[in-house]
Parts: C-alpha cells; structure tokens; sequence
C-alpha cells in the first residue's frame, strides 16, 4: 500500500480523562485489486453463488456467498459493480447449464426414437403397449 504522506488529515480527539490525541488517517489514492465475487479465495472456484441478497441503502447489496465445492462463506455489503460482475457471471453459468440440459434431452430423445424404431422394425411394440 503507498501512503503519500502529503494526503493526509488529522483530527484531535479528547479522551475522558482529559488528555488529547491527535489522529493521523492517510488517505489511500490507489485501490486495492478486486477480487471477482464468483471466485472463492479458499479453493479457486469460479462456482461462488450467492445464498442471501438484500438492496441496502445508497445503491449497494447486501449478500451472502458461498462456495459449493469446499463450503467457504462469506457475507458483506457490495457495490453495484461487484453485483453487476458476479450477476453476469451467473448468467453465463445459467446458458451453460441449459445449453447442456438442451443436449442432453436431445441426446436421450434420440436414443428412445432410435430404440422405438428397431422395436417397431422388429414388431415388439403391440396395441397393448399403448
């Protein structure tokens, strides 16, 4: 972190006793790196999902995330952007999933298609199966 001793602000504080103290806070230029929320600082993953959710004041969230693979959680209260982020992140995921469910269902109806056809080839499907 570079604290640049010009950018600076000092408040003095009076403790009961009587006594004074001033405090010296730095101002920080520069922001630390983001880390992605949709990324779990324990393991890796890029499976984080939030488990909470609630609208606070002044534009930000508050959420609660968890990993599924190695169970870390964390909750705070995020920007727009971090939110913004980690829902598109989601989204993405989300089309992954039907993209692949679509498949699967396209793969499996045309198993069944491909098995009914050799059973009606072989004539194993009867008025009774109906």
């Amino acid at each position: 972190m570079n604290q640049n001793p010009d950018q600076h602000s000092v408040r003095r504080i009076v403790l009961p006793s009587g006594k004074s103290i001033e405090v010296i806070r730095f101002n920080d230029t520069e922001k630390p790196p983001r880390r992605p929320l949709h990324i779990c600082p324990d393991c890796g993953s890029d499976l984080v999902q939030p488990i909470y959710w609630n609208e606070t004041s002044d534009d930000c969230w508050e959420l609660t995330l968890e990993c599924p693979n190695c169970r870390w959680s964390t909750g705070g209260v995020f920007d727009c952007d971090q939110v913004h982020e980690l829902e598109e992140h989601l989204d993405a995921g989300l089309a992954d999933l039907l993209r692949d469910l679509q498949q699967l269902a396209h793969n499996n109806m045309s198993d069944q298609i491909e098995r009914f056809i050799a059973a009606l080839h072989s004539d194993l499907v009867l008025p009774e199966d109906f």
